[in-house]
């Protein structure tokens, strides 16, 4: 049974949390796309963490957790991760890493940042965390796949010279910078190969046998449908795709028809990091009080710090980030955050030159596209601690219930609270 947990929106739904509860019945969790500039909050018996690159299976016990080949993988993020959860009392986690992932190099995060500086007022709002540069150099057969660590220094030093005869030309003519030296690199990336040597595996036979022995392997998305390439609101936009169907791909081995669920998470309202079209945003006051209450003490992005965008739940948005995703069913999250409303706007439409329209569009219509709002009740009051949904408020019940609705798809989980155990099963 394949399971892939992703995101509806923009990101910043609360998927690392239902993973981290659904991990309990599985047997692997990979992490199939996407790099360290975003990440997953978890809240449990060990603590607060922000995940990055690890699975969000690392603090179950007998799980293996597999980074798949589809990861942009930060070696330096990836050992500090380890460290950091491990400090904190979580027992070692039983990780592997594809050796077909393939590496972020420190010239990826130099010229992330050199070119946001360059564009300035015109950048993407990158993490500089060096994932476009990653994903330019996977696409034109330039980077460095963790197998090719282990090949012979001839070969690895002759495909060095080929990659810095290309990067240099950026880094002396365009940024005006000192050249990349070929030793190095070399002696950067043996330093990766040593690090790395005890968790590298052939995940794709891993994957390919759990498969055919009926185990449970749970897919790990990052970011959500609008941040696809292909998909997303383009160009602001993430270099890999976060969804389900890639999932396939990324984590490697598994046939797509063995994806037998689907479980998109959308929140209870809309949050986002980075530029990029927001048709439901709000601001000032009114986005500082929604931005106090939401989340874990605030929304701030957990691999950033910055403060996110705040708008309300845009179910437009929504019920295209669940179609492009393939959503068996939704967990809808954060609903406890919204208990301080006497009414909560809900964007069900979109203004597109003056006409009413359901739909989703690309970007260039989307950026003269206003919201359409309905005002629901508020339930005034705490939820958290509610384990059974008719135990809900009806204002609540019906918030939920009108979500539903409007994506189409059922919401079978409603998350009302930070910690694990917060969860309400439909």
């Amino acid at each position: 049974m394949v399971k892939a947990i992703v995101g509806a929106c923009w990101g910043d739904e609360g998927k690392g949390k239902i993973t981290d509860m659904l991990a309990e019945t599985s047997d692997i969790v990979v992490r199939f796309q996407g790099g360290s500039n975003a990440g997953h909050t978890i809240i449990n018996e060990y603590g607060k963490f922000a995940l990055h690159q690890l699975p969000s299976g690392i603090f179950r016990k007998n799980i293996i957790n597999v980074i798949g080949n589809g990861v942009a993988l930060s070696v330096e993020n990836f050992l500090n991760e380890i460290k950091s959860v491990t400090d904190r009392g979580v027992p070692m986690p039983n990780l592997v890493i594809s050796n077909r992932c393939q590496i972020v190099m420190p010239y990826h995060k130099a010229l992330d940042g050199m070119e946001e500086a360059r564009l300035a007022a015109k950048s993407y709002g990158s993490t500089k965390s060096g994932i476009a540069p990653f994903y330019s150099d996977k696409y034109a057969k330039i980077g460095f796949q963790v197998s090719e660590l282990f090949d012979d220094k001839d070969a690895l030093m002759e495909k060095i010279d080929h990659v810095l005869d290309l990067k240099n030309v950026l880094y002396k003519d365009l940024y005006k910078v000192e050249p990349l030296n070929r030793e190095e690199i070399y002696a950067k990336l043996m330093e990766y190969k040593a690090a790395l040597e005890p968790y590298v595996a052939d995940t794709f036979t891993l994957l390919h046998e759990a498969v055919k022995a009926g185990k449970t392997i749970l897919l790990e998305g990052q970011l959500g449908s609008l941040k696809d390439p292909d998909l997303g609101i383009y160009p602001m936009v993430t270099s890999s795709s976060p969804l389900a169907g890639f999932g396939a791909i990324g984590a490697g081995g598994i046939p797509p028809y063995e994806i037998k669920e689907i479980v998109t998470v959308v929140k209870a309202y809309s949050s986002a990091v980075g530029a990029g079209e927001f048709v439901s945003e709000i601001f000032g006051e009114e986005a500082d009080a929604l931005r106090t209450h939401g989340g874990d003490g605030g929304e701030y992005g957990a691999t950033t710090g910055r403060p996110r965008r705040m708008g309300w739940l845009d179910l437009v948005a929504a019920r295209y980030g669940c179609a492009v995703q393939g959503a068996t069913g939704v967990a809808f999250t954060v609903l406890d955050a919204l208990g301080y409303l006497d009414e909560i706007p809900v964007c069900v439409a979109y203004e597109l030159d003056g006409k009413r329209i359901d739909y989703f569009p690309t970007t260039t219509e989307l950026k003269r596209c206003k919201p359409i709002l309905e005002v629901l009740p508020g339930w005034k009051c705490s939820i958290s601690g509610i384990r059974k949904y008719e135990d809900l408020p009806e204002a609540a019940r019906n918030y939920v219930e009108f979500a539903e609705k409007h994506i189409g798809v059922p919401i079978t989980m409603v998350s009302n609270g930070p910690a694990r155990a917060d969860i309400i099963y439909r």
